[in-house]
């Protein structure tokens, strides 16, 4: 026997979501799958509503996340970007896919030689393109200085001048994502951000 709550509005990270809730008799975990704006959970018929609520949320909030890796990963521009940017080395490092993930919340960008594959923050697909490419260039510079030494700094900045400005752009973008939550209205306001929604707290460095 099921028991279904329908047209139940959730709101996570501003995003309204539809969610109906079904309790059925054989289920022992906790299920969930969006599509589009709705959001189908299956629960098992004794987990109480205040347990239920937190993994609901939670689910919806990975979901969500990687819904949106999905629709940012369809257009192939990024690869183009990447692309071009590898060609600027004198030895280009092959960039055979570029990923936009959500998961990625300790750093902007990752390369892998192995796999040919640069993964970007998703944060990163709205800000302007030069900040984009320093990115990418940064990590294409690990192919050939793993660490941050003096050679590394020095072959990126010969195949990036706008380094330095774009890490003072994304130093700005972490500051004001670690203390919007504690700027006054009136604050936000002369930032020419009052209502301003969706930067998550993260630690990044180009």
């Amino acid at each position: 026997m099921s028991k279904v709550l329908r047209e139940k509005v959730l709101v996570v990270d501003g995003t309204g979501l539809t969610l109906i809730v079904e309790r059925k008799g054989r289920v022992k975990n906790v299920n969930a799958r969006l599509k589009g704006s709705v959001l189908r959970v299956s629960a098992p018929p004794g987990m109480r509503e205040e347990d239920l609520a937190p993994v609901v949320e939670n689910l919806a909030r990975k979901l969500l996340r990687r819904a949106h890796a999905r629709r940012v990963n369809e257009e192939g521009e990024a690869l183009a970007l990447a692309r071009k940017v590898a060609a600027r080395f004198p030895y280009p490092p092959s960039v055979g896919r570029v990923l936009f993930v959500t998961t990625q919340r300790s750093r902007w960008g990752s390369y892998s030689p192995r796999t040919d594959t640069v993964r970007l923050n998703a944060a990163l697909r709205s800000m302007p393109r030069w900040v984009l490419e320093a990115v990418v260039a940064h990590e294409l510079a690990h192919a050939f200085h793993p660490d941050h030494s003096p050679s590394f700094w020095r072959l990126l900045r010969s195949v990036c001048p706008e380094t330095d400005r774009a890490k003072a752009f994304l130093a700005g973008v972490s500051w004001l994502a670690h203390h919007y939550g504690e700027l006054t209205p009136v604050e936000r306001d002369l930032l020419g951000i009052e209502g301003a929604t969706g930067l998550d707290d993260r630690t990044c460095s180009p």
